[in-house]
This record gives structure tokens, sequence and C-alpha cells, in this order.
């Protein structure tokens, strides 16, 4: 294949979006040095800042998604989507991809139909179990499809399907190695357990409402945690941090040491955030957002349960918690089955069988 390959790589408007198009992107660039890259994503959402971050440059498309009600923005949404096509048009006549890659979100419907119209082969790759809409539409046109779970065929024509997982942090694959200097890391005492809490870079309102409540349960129970609560509630909960075994982050910078800390971890579920949890394999009970498109959480979270790889419950639940997490820690023969059966739905090559199939889309 020749070495000066363009790519055009679209997807945004949450990190599940960009970080798996960030990391396609350094692959791509890892075998091809020459590679040139081109990042399109939505004005002023978060890929606007994180793309430039990790070293790529990124045309921004005036487009949002479809409101649930009637809102001025649904009213715009015609204008929008006119003048992203017509803006992807003419970022794709000047560039001239070999290849266009969607991770999803609102700028990569335009993106890739632009591509598919040109006929300039594309990828469409799906985090969730639950596909949102502008990867469904783009898949009918679309040269391969990349997934993450079994049983898409329902949504994606079936002879396009490649399951290769979703792209992951590669400094999760030797956790095990970190455990010593990780509990040094966030100063934890080696004979009691950890929980971890992450419920996104935001931050997850109910998952912290309920680690506070439970504040007395865990210090019961002899546990200290490592709480994510998120840039959006670090200001409420930070208080917290005087209490002894608690430490509340808004931010973790170092997720291969907090990953390798916890003896159990308390998570959304996020497409990306399962992925991870496969390969890190710690009993984990997931807690799936309610307020996301097609309610995706609680499939993703559903088809982990339903291999006995993870324990999940529902925000509408949440009374019961403490219940339900001590039986969880009395019974150490579940936490071994729970750890075992996640580990096993790992896929940790994802990146490179990504990259594997834009290869083979570009030499065709």
């Amino acid at each position: 294949m020749k070495q000066s390959i363009k790519v055009i790589v679209s997807g945004g408007g949450t990190g599940g979006h960009i970080y798996p198009a960030i990391a396609i992107a350094n692959e791509i660039k890892l075998r091809y040095p020459q590679a040139e890259i081109l990042f399109v994503g939505a004005k002023d959402k978060m890929e606007m800042e994180k793309v430039p971050q990790a070293g790529y440059e990124i045309k921004g498309l005036w487009i949002s998604g479809i409101q649930r009600k009637l809102t001025l923005s649904n009213l715009m949404f015609p204008f929008k989507l006119l003048s992203s096509l017509w803006n992807a048009n003419k970022i794709i006549r000047k560039f001239k991809p070999d290849v266009a890659i969607g991770t999803g979100g609102f700028a990569s419907g335009p993106t890739l139909m632009v591509a598919n119209r040109k006929k300039i082969p594309t990828l469409v790759q799906e985090q969730n179990s639950y596909p949102g809409i502008t990867n469904k539409l783009l898949s009918k046109k679309a040269g391969k499809i990349c997934v993450a779970y079994d049983n898409l065929e329902r949504f994606f024509p079936s002879d396009k399907i490649i399951k290769t997982g979703n792209p992951v942090r590669q400094d999760l694959l030797s956790i095990e190695t970190k455990l010593k200097e990780a509990k040094v890391f966030f100063k934890l005492n080696a004979d009691r357990k950890a929980v971890l809490i992450i419920g996104g870079s935001l931050g997850a309102r109910r998952v912290n409402q309920l680690i506070e409540a439970q504040l007395d349960f865990f210090k019961k129970e002899n546990i200290q945690l490592i709480w994510q609560c998120g840039k959006l509630y670090y200001e409420a909960y930070k208080k917290y941090n005087s209490l002894e075994n608690v430490q509340v982050h808004q931010f973790l910078n170092k997720m291969d040491y907090a990953y390798a800390a916890a003896d159990f971890i308390i998570s959304r579920a996020g497409a990306s955030s399962v992925s991870e949890l496969c390969i890190v394999g710690k009993p984990t009970v997931f807690i799936p957002s309610p307020n996301v498109a097609e309610d995706h959480q609680t499939k993703n979270a559903q088809s982990v349960v339903n291999k006995g790889a993870a324990l999940m419950i529902k925000e509408n639940e949440l009374s019961t918690f403490a219940s339900f997490f001590k039986d969880l820690l009395k019974d150490t023969e579940q936490q071994k089955e729970l750890s075992k059966k996640i580990k096993m739905l790992a896929l940790p090559n994802a990146t490179k069988d990504i990259v594997n199939e834009v290869e083979k889309l570009i030499n065709k």
C-alpha cells in the first residue's frame, strides 16, 4: 500500500466517540508515518479541543442532534444538515481522502454521506450494543462495519460486520504488574479492599448521590474509595476528601493505576468503559445511565450481565444497593467468577484489527 495515504476520521460529541477515533488515527500513524489524517467534528463539541491536543488537525461542521421535543435547535436542523453536507463536500474535495472512517456522533453523518456519494471507501466503527441513528443510516453504503458486540445483524448488513471490539488504552493491558505502585500512588492501605467509582469525565449525578448516601456503609465495611466524581460535581463533593479512606477526584489521569488498585469497580456502562473493564477483569457493578439515546447503556451492561460477567443495578433500584453490594463483598467465589468471565469478553487487539480493515478498503 502507498505510504502517503490520506484519511478522514469523523466522530465526536462524547469521549466515547472521540477516544476510539484518536486511537485509530494513532495506529494508522504508527503504520504509515507519512499518512495525512484530517478529523471532522461538530463545532462547539469537545472534539474541537481534544483532537488538537492529540496532535491532529480538525475541521468543524455546524451540526447537532435532534432533540426529543420541539425546540429551536430542531427547527434549525435541516439548515444545519444542508450546511454540513455543503462544508463536508468542500473538505473532502480539497483533501481527497483514500478512506473515510466514522466513529459515531453528529459530524460523522454528513462526512461519510458525502464520502459515499463520491465513491470513497468508508468504514463505520460502532461502539455500542445498540447503534445510534447516524451509524444505522451510514451502514447501508459503508464498506465495513466494525462492532464490539454480537447480534448486530438486526441493524447492519451481516456481510459487512467484523467483530473487532472497541479501541482501549494500551496501558491497561498490563495492569496486573502495577498493583504495588498503584497502591502507593493512591496512598491506599494494602490490608483493606478498595472500590473505584467512575461516572465519566463530566460525572454522574445519581452515582455521586448514591456514594454520598452510602459513605457510612463503606466505612462500616472497612472499604477505601477512589471516587471519580467528574468535572460538574467536584466542588460539591471535594469536602469528603477530609474523611479517612475516601479520596474524591475530578479526573483520574492515571486510569491504569486506578484500575490496578481497585478490588471492585462501580461504573456507568458507556461503550468505552465496558470495553476497558473487560480487559481490566475486576468484579464490576454497572449503574447504566437511563438518560442516553435508545437507553444504550442498559443494553451494553445487559449484554455483559447475560454472560455472567458483571452485575447491574438500575437507578430505580439504588435503594437496595447496600444489601446488594454486601452480598458481593461476602461471596469470594462470585468475585472470582465475575473476574474470570469478564476477562473472557476482552478484545485487546481492537485498534489493530480495525486498521487492518481500513487497509483492506484502501487496497481494494
